[in-house]
């Protein structure tokens, strides 16, 4: 029994030794670009200031809301709340309860905090506890002075990210207003969705950066310095990314995924040579699915990797045709953006044009931003082909960001009698004239070298 507790420790001391090599042989070059800390406090304060002075008048007019009242507890935070804090608050204190009133041209929409502190430099503290101990009466006496016609509040059905209202809360400040002002309260809805799904110029100079680094990471696993066929395991190269993310000083929002695909040919040969099953070795396609949170945004990318076999300078032509039409099948997509289009129409029109060019599609792409599966037009679900009920009903919008995650299914005559599933995500932006990608998209496989 002792022996084979030491056998057991020394393997996970090898695999821990393993990892720090990996990590160890990645450039240093990639780390020199992550801003410090109080660097990147300072731009997340900028873009958070220009977000509230800029969005949030226009928001507030376009969907008739005179007042808008976000209100959260400490660690339990309502999600649209957290995106206004500034860089050195975490969380909320206490209760924080976040307004704005519009009062219109030219004085515009004023923000405050009705709470014990004051939430930085960005909404001013309006409640003194020492003079008036109800928080929730204070909250009504500011809303009763400005008598607005529509007060907006956090709950939603459809948009769990618009719903951070607690119920608590709810019956706390309905029970506070006076009753001439209960009948004035609706849903804040589409106000918190705009928020969340919109992109504002120095936000997007922002992503360009960001998006790079994810790009980059991703580079960098994909290389025989980190991959080495026939030793590095799925979950070698999963925990690498995830690891390599840590060690950069950033996060991520989800747990790297790893797949491989490879041919019947190779499936044979690696099962008669007895190689298990979750090792790479040449001949493989790694597909890696991958975010990082960096500077307040999010990404999401999905890519592929081929390891090449001895003689091979390039992947087989149908895997590079697959990858051909994956791409196709993404230009289907953007190709049908419109402003005012719902996401069940895009994906209705994208999937009858690639059924009808002789593609097999699945389309699953979601708004992308201050949350990684975020706010904002829903394109559909791996297993919702047919349409999203509330979410794919929401209009697209100008000045929104998607993940442009897809799988197209085809046919590799030659290589696999399954079809394989080319499966593909990137990160773009759509202005409401026309599509980009933040950074350029996967057109060519990343190839490890034996």
């Amino acid at each position: 029994m002792k022996c084979v507790m030491k056998l057991k420790i020394l393997t996970s001391l090898l695999i821990i030794l393993a990892t720090k090599q990996l990590v160890a042989q990645t450039s240093p070059a990639l780390a020199d670009s992550i801003l410090p800390l109080r660097e990147q406090a300072t731009i997340e304060d900028r873009v958070l200031r220009d977000r509230l002075e800029q969005l949030v008048p226009e928001l507030m007019r376009r969907e008739g809301i005179d007042a808008w009242v976000l209100i959260a507890r400490e660690y339990n935070e309502d999600p649209v709340l957290k995106t206004m804090l500034p860089a050195t608050w975490l969380n909320a204190r206490r209760r924080t309860v976040l307004m704005f009133l519009d009062h219109g041209e030219p004085r515009g929409v004023e923000r405050m905090a009705v709470a014990r502190y004051a939430v930085g430099t960005m909404f001013p503290g309006v409640w003194n506890p020492e003079e008036q101990p109800d928080q929730y009466a204070r909250i009504a006496q500011i809303l009763d002075e400005f008598s607005p016609q529509r007060i907006a509040l956090n709950f939603s059905r459809d948009f769990a990210l618009a719903d951070g209202l607690t119920y608590t809360e709810q019956q706390d400040f309905t029970a506070a207003l006076p009753a001439q002002l209960r009948e004035r309260v609706v849903s804040a809805e589409t106000l918190a969705v705009g928020w969340l799904e919109t992109r504002i110029p120095s936000e997007m100079e922002v992503y360009t950066e960001v998006m790079s680094i994810a790009h980059a990471i991703i580079r960098e696993g994909f290389t025989n310095q980190v991959v080495t066929p026939g030793t590095t395991t799925i979950a070698d190269l999963q925990w690498w990314f995830r690891q390599r993310v840590n060690d950069l000083g950033l996060s991520t929002w989800f747990h790297t995924g790893i797949n491989l695909d490879r041919s019947d040919e190779s499936r044979a040969a690696i099962a008669q040579a007895g190689g298990a099953r979750d090792v790479f070795y040449p001949g493989d396609i790694i597909h890696v699915d991958f975010g990082i949170s960096y500077l307040n945004l999010q990404t999401d990318t999905q890519q592929n990797a081929y390891i090449l076999r001895e003689g091979e300078s390039e992947p087989p032509t149908v895997l590079r045709e697959a990858l051909r039409q994956g791409n196709r099948l993404q230009d289907i997509l953007t190709g049908n953006f419109a402003v005012g289009r719902s996401g069940n129409e895009v994906l209705r029109m994208s999937r009858e044009q690639a059924i009808a060019s002789g593609l097999e599609p699945i389309i699953y792409t979601h708004p992308i931003g201050l949350h990684g599966h975020a706010a904002g037009t829903t394109i559909g679900m791996w297993d919702q082909q047919g349409g999203v009920a509330g979410k794919g009903d929401h209009p697209m919008q100008a000045n929104t960001a998607y993940s442009i995650e897809l799988t197209a299914v085809v046919e590799v005559p030659g290589w696999r009698e399954e079809p394989l599933s080319m499966r593909l995500e990137e990160d773009g932006f759509f202005d409401g004239e026309g599509f980009r990608y933040i950074q350029p998209r996967q057109t060519e496989f990343h190839l490890i070298a034996q």
